[in-house]
């Protein structure tokens, strides 16, 4: 049979232009994706035969070999795990399935190390070959098809590939490169050595180098007594990587390199984690846990429903990466491994959800998380990258785990009135250290962002008492969550927007009285602002701590049973609720206030009273049902008020320009 030639995809073809032009500067990084490649064949191949024993039979040692033969040029990566067929091989050696040529591009940032990386983030690592190759030959077997069924695949790089079916004697995949003139220090054993140790130590599966071997030749019969004889050399493969699973090994006998290389190939990121927690438990049930925290987002992180960060091994043999049931989706930013001898090699995920063994544990990784998050928070520095990334989804946790919930509160960070920053800086430790004595409850204000929250007229009655107060604004996590916030170290969350506001000691019984006082000064107006107002609100009061606004909305604990979070999370989800109705307190020294109060003509002041309604549901709201209707009254006013001429000049032709 004929080899058939086939086109690249498209991507393929920009891809190869690039690799073969650009990383010119750290090319080795060849070397540890094509021992990648094989690694995970093997541990696929390791996996399936658990179940199918006869899968390995004729070669149960699994290993990666590595030869280079200076005299054709050439080095062989050669693995014996799961091999492909040959319409596997048109597919994955043709296309890029995973991210493709244009993520890849868009996130080079001209770095040669950190670009280099990137390869095996965005799934393209077997293309990296033609960096150091102008020929590249891959012989493949996959372990479920027959010698005849093997396959062969070539490629220059430029632009089409070949491929046939041919004998091949043996499981697995060769790929052999035909190194380019400028790479050939690749050919070098010393060479291939230090880079097989640099990126492929934690290789569970041994990494054979075929090398020179000195080894003792018996004495010779008449050899003179203590007389060394010369050491005989040879060639023969040799194992050069530590293949040991890193996470087997005592977290003391470990090194910050080793645990930060491990990373990055583990989990395809081309930079350093924040932190990483190793820790290894024994009794009821053993196990082994390896927990990192990127250092930046990846760009799935606001899809609760893509957690596939821990990869669960089963006395070391991996079984899947795709492990939710061992993490909650609030954490699911967190990278890292489990590995358990209490759960059988052949479990299922269907087993995994009804096992007591997965919801221990579970509660266990969720735990060293946590620690581990709230041992990177000594660090400031370290801590604000953590909050700029992963904030806003540690948040979910406050009302997904109330197991956890007080751990979370004292890890998330919030914005607040304390700095005028926007970024969320605030831990609730923080502000409770600046409570005055009097102080008892926490208080919050949640809005649709943060200018809403910062300007908001309900901050104005906490400012005058000194009292902080929390800007909750972004949306829609702090709309959700908001409805979730109870009490922190015994302290109660107070809104800052709730009707009869509660300031407990901050307010004694002189404030009290005077506050009964004003009321009652003012019933005239309160009376008057109802009749006013009538459906539109709830309830109309005097506000004793407005200093700026005219006037402002607070929500009855009364309001049709629904918070504005409820209401937040019902509109997204496309559920009508009964029309919300709000108290409008009213600033009785507000020169606007005073104006309408005045007015005798009581279809003038419904006018003003409408006005100063409508501010007060845009200022707190940022939208109006019928923003016409506000516009249309606020001309009318500011036209009864002489503020503007009543009617527009009238021009014939163009005679003002001509002026």
């Amino acid at each position: 049979m004929s080899a058939t030639v086939h086109g690249f995809q498209t991507e393929v073809t920009k891809l190869l232009n690039l690799l073969a032009h650009s990383l010119y500067s750290n090319k080795e990084v060849f070397l540890r994706e094509l021992i990648s490649n094989a690694s995970d064949a093997i541990d696929k191949l390791h996996f399936l035969s658990l179940t199918n024993p006869d899968l390995i039979k004729d070669d149960p040692q699994f290993k990666i070999r590595v030869r280079a033969d200076k005299d054709t040029n050439t080095l062989t990566i050669q693995d014996n795990g799961l091999g492909m067929t040959l319409a596997e091989a048109n597919a994955n050696l043709g296309t890029i399935a995973k991210s493709g040529t244009e993520e890849f591009v868009k996130n080079l940032s001209g770095d040669q190390a950190k670009d280099s990386q990137l390869i095996g983030q965005f799934g393209v690592g077997f293309y990296s070959s033609f960096i150091v190759a102008d020929q590249v030959t891959v012989i493949s077997r996959s372990a479920t098809a027959s010698a005849e069924e093997g396959v062969r695949w070539s490629s220059t790089g430029n632009g089409t590939f070949e491929s046939e079916n041919t004998t091949v004697a043996e499981r697995g995949t060769k790929i052999i490169l035909h190194i380019k003139d400028d790479c050939k220090d690749f050919l070098d054993t010393w060479t291939l050595r230090q880079a097989i140790n640099k990126y492929s130590d934690h290789i569970s599966t041994p990494v054979e180098l075929y090398d020179v071997v000195y080894e003792e030749d018996e004495k010779a019969e008449g050899q003179e007594e203590g007389k060394e004889s010369e050491p005989k050399q040879t060639h023969k493969f040799v194992q050069v990587n530590n293949a040991q699973a890193l996470w087997t090994r005592n977290p003391k006998d470990v090194s910050d390199e080793d645990y930060k290389s491990f990373y990055k190939h583990s989990f395809n990121d081309y930079v350093d984690p924040l932190t990483w927690t190793h820790n290894k438990v024994e009794g009821e049930f053993e196990y082994t846990s390896l927990l990192y925290i990127p250092s930046m987002a990846p760009m799935n992180l606001m899809m609760r429903d893509h957690n596939n960060s821990i990869k669960l091994y089963v006395q070391r043999v991996f079984i899947m990466d795709e492990s939710e049931q061992f993490i909650p989706a609030y954490l699911r930013f967190v990278r890292g491994l489990v590995d358990t001898n209490a759960l059988p090699l052949n479990v299922s995920r269907e087993l995994l959800q009804e096992s007591k063994v997965t919801r221990k544990l579970k509660s266990a990784i969720t735990k060293r998380a946590l620690n581990m998050i709230e041992k990177l928070s000594a660090d400031k520095d370290q801590y604000a990258k953590f909050v700029a990334s992963f904030n806003d989804v540690l948040k979910e946790g406050i009302s997904d785990d109330r197991d956890n919930q007080e751990k979370i509160l004292k890890l998330v960070r919030f914005a607040s009135t304390h700095d005028t920053n926007i970024v969320c800086n605030v831990s609730l430790d923080d502000y409770i250290s600046r409570m005055s004595e009097k102080q008892k409850n926490i208080y919050y204000l949640c809005a649709d962002d943060y200018d809403k929250a910062v300007n908001s007229p309900n901050l104005e009655r906490l400012k005058a008492k000194g009292i902080e107060v929390l800007l909750l604004w972004k949306q829609p996590i702090d709309s959700w969550i908001c409805s979730y916030l109870n009490e922190y170290q015994g302290k109660k969350f107070i809104s800052a927007n709730a009707a009869d506001l509660d300031l407990g000691d901050l307010e004694d019984e002189q404030d009290k009285a005077k506050r009964e006082q004003t009321q009652k000064e003012h019933e005239d107006l309160i009376k008057r602002f109802k009749e006013a107002l009538g459906s539109e609100v709830e309830d109309v009061k005097v506000a004793d701590g407005l200093s700026e606004s005219p006037a402002c909305l607070v929500q009855s604990a009364a309001n049709s049973g629904f918070s504005q979070q409820m209401r937040f999370i019902a509109k997204m989800q496309g559920t009508e609720l009964p029309a919300e109705k709000f108290i409008l307190e009213l600033n009785p020294a507000h020169a606007l206030v005073k104006q309408a109060y005045a007015e005798p003509n009581e279809s003038l002041f419904k006018d003003w009273a409408n006005l100063i309604f409508m501010q007060a549901t845009l200022s707190d709201q940022g939208t109006l049902k019928n923003p016409r209707e506000f516009v249309t009254l606020m001309n009318r006013m500011l036209l009864k008020s002489g503020a503007a001429p009543e009617t527009e000049p009238t021009h014939q032709g163009d005679s003002s320009l001509e002026a």
